[in-house]
């Protein structure tokens, strides 16, 4: 019979042997201990406490074994002699690719749709945009594995479906993520990792019957008597009784037929602000006061909120030892992303830092469902004009920023496009820019060598989710204007991140499972 542990092992005694330690915070003789577990680790870098990790063990007796880490899940099969359903999956990031695995290991094959390229070729398409050249369907945001296959590949999850976190993790980790993701506290593949975990979950896919069509954008929807008969695309349709839904938060044309379909849509919530962009030794600094130099340290992490005036004020999608990346998906629009690879070894820190933004922030409701589009975009657009062309970025060195001052220059940046120094003020709605500069001098009074004034904010953060949210019936899943329709992930606006979309996109599969009940 196991039993379960939490143990603290301080920095300075990670190279020793764990198992002594074990057998001592259990009571057992020494020399009793079986299989040992790590289930959870987590780094406690808290300030006024000894630097070092947070276990939580699962400990068996010699002799005896430990139960799977991750029980299986019961399989799912489609009835024999039911015929399954022509399913027709929009978007291949974590909602789709996962809603196609659960219906595919059940039995019901689908053909998956995405409009950009493959995760491979992808990649010349993110080289073009550094230098100025978008390609609109393949781009950081578009194109498989969608915005998070380019864009870290964190899997942090507030999900309550804690089962559910894991065998998505579990999952990830079959198809050729590092096993430790199922352990850590805040687990990440990064961008280097993840297109070969891509490669071989659709190579999985693809034995199972499902069909992959790149660079085929979905155009609308063939519906007859009330009916799903097809997705409309350019040059013709694919026959469908059901459709997944599982575009990204960026999928504006989709939005676009949608809305002319008259699909249930509602304006959603969402933050915008900017980049900030730090030396990466001043955030180790910062968090591990005289210890930033131990090698055995990962590169710091933060997360950091504030309140002003009834709007929060936080960071966002962190990146230590990461890069900054242009992430337009319009040929005139400026938007920033952040990343970092496995081994997190940039010389910069970033984040977003970003203001709640209301749905009434918008303009009035005769604006419609999409008015949050359009507020978006004229961000991005100024930014793109403050940038001069060819996606550079506009940026301001902190300390003018805070000064209200236009900066003439700007230090070093991992944004490849390159930065033109100027006067954020002049691209951000001027409720964002009071929010900035109130929420920086909030954190600046916690945390004063966070104010540095050569630190850089980089404009315009503005795809934090998506601005609508495609309704659904909350017991089939379904779109309460079209049976047949399964809105899902991050660009229906019930997600956000890779594995919260993986889990909405099982979720849903699961549902159309349930059909031949």
């Amino acid at each position: 019979m196991s039993e379960t542990v939490d143990l603290f092992v301080p920095l300075a005694a990670a190279d020793e042997p764990l198992e002594p330690r074990v057998e001592r915070a259990l009571g057992w003789a020494r020399g009793s201990l079986g299989e040992v577990r790590v289930v959870r680790r987590a780094l406690d870098a808290r300030k006024g406490r000894p630097l070092g990790h947070r276990l939580r063990i699962v400990a068996a007796r010699a002799g005896e074994a430990l139960e799977p880490a991750t029980p299986p899940r019961a399989p799912r099969r489609w009835p024999a002699g039911c015929p399954a359903p022509r399913v027709v999956v929009i978007g291949s990031g974590p909602a789709g690719a996962w809603a196609a695995l659960r219906l595919a290991e059940a039995g019901v094959p689908s053909t998956v749709l995405e409009q950009g390229k493959p995760v491979q070729p992808r990649r010349h398409d993110l080289a073009r945009i550094t230098r100025g050249e978008l390609t609109p369907s393949s781009n950081y945001c578009f194109g498989e594995g969608g915005a998070g296959t380019y864009s870290d590949g964190k899997l942090y999850a507030r999900a309550k479906d804690r089962a559910g976190v894991a065998e998505v993790l579990a999952e990830l980790v079959r198809f050729g993520a590092p096993p430790e993701i199922e352990i850590e506290a805040r687990p990440h593949v990064g961008s280097n990792r993840l297109p070969r975990v891509l490669d071989r979950l659709r190579a999985h896919l693809a034995a199972l019957g499902v069909i992959y069509r790149f660079e085929t954008a979905a155009t609308g929807l063939r519906v007859e008597r009330g009916a799903l008969r097809a997705v409309t695309v350019e040059g013709g349709e694919l026959p469908a009784e059901v459709v997944v839904l599982a575009v990204g938060h960026s999928a504006r044309p989709v939005y676009a037929w949608a809305a002319r379909l008259g699909l249930a849509i509602a304006r959603k919530p969402i933050a915008v602000g900017v980049r900030i962009e730090h030396p990466q030794p001043l955030i180790d600094r910062i968090q591990y006061g005289a210890a930033a130099a131990d090698p055995r340290l990962p590169a710091a992490f933060y997360e950091l909120t504030a309140q002003c005036a009834a709007r929060g004020v936080y960071s966002f999608c962190m990146c230590p030892g990461g890069w900054i990346v242009p992430a337009a998906t319009e040929p005139d629009g400026v938007v920033v992303n952040g990343m970092s690879l496995s081994r997190r070894d940039s010389p910069f820190a970033n984040a977003g830092l970003v203001v709640s933004v209301d749905v009434r922030d918008f303009g009035p409701d005769a604006d419609g469902p999409l008015a949050g589009v359009a507020f978006q975009r004229a961000i991005e657009q100024a930014a793109f004009r403050a940038g001069g062309g060819r996606f550079r970025a506009p940026a301001q060195r902190l300390g003018d920023f805070l000064a209200q001052r236009p900066s003439s220059q700007v230090g070093d940046s991992s944004y490849r496009p390159g930065l033109a120094p100027g006067d954020l003020s002049q691209v951000l709605p001027p409720f964002i820019v009071e929010a900035l500069r109130d929420g920086l001098r909030q954190i600046g009074g916690r945390i004063p060598a966070f104010l540095h004034p050569d630190a850089t904010l980089i404009a315009a953060e503005t795809r934090t989710s998506a601005p609508v949210r495609l309704e659904r019936d909350p017991d089939s899943l379904a779109s309460p204007s079209l049976p047949g329709l399964y809105p899902c992930g991050e660009g229906a606006g019930y997600a956000g991140g890779i594995v919260s979309a993986a889990l909405d996109g099982a979720r849903v599969a699961d549902r159309i499972l349930a059909l031949a009940s």
